[in-house]
């Protein structure tokens, strides 16, 4: 499974894309959503987004969920957020973690978005 990791703290970017890969996942990592948007016609495609909501910028997680689900409605899509409010607003099929998630809820959440994309 490829995963798309996007989050401006490189800190909680480097945690997760550094656990995604100890669970043998393929991670890919972006740090803002202008720069994910790069990856919305890479070979081979993104399977699961997982994505932080509040990011500098023009595109935030929703725009950025938005964009990939209109260009692979398939895509799996797992927004995370420290603000609880944000959870109000998925795609279809998609999944809130709050922040700080615990590690071993990263891959059962990552593994349900891409059976409900």
């Amino acid at each position: 499974m490829r995963v798309l990791v996007v989050d401006d703290d490189a800190n909680i970017r480097d945690i997760l894309v550094e656990a995604l890969t100890d669970d043998g996942l393929e991670v890919v990592q972006a740090a803002s959503g202008e720069e994910a948007l790069h990856y919305l016609t890479v070979t081979p495609p993104i399977d699961v987004l997982f994505t932080d909501i509040r990011m500098p910028g023009g595109v935030n997680g929703w725009e950025l969920a938005r964009r990939f689900r209109a260009a692979s409605p398939s895509i799996g899509v797992v927004y995370a957020s420290g603000y609880v409010e944000d959870g109000q607003d998925l795609v279809p099929g998609g999944i809130f973690l709050d922040k700080p998630a615990r590690i071993a809820d990263l891959l059962p959440a990552l593994l349900a978005a891409k059976d409900s994309g």
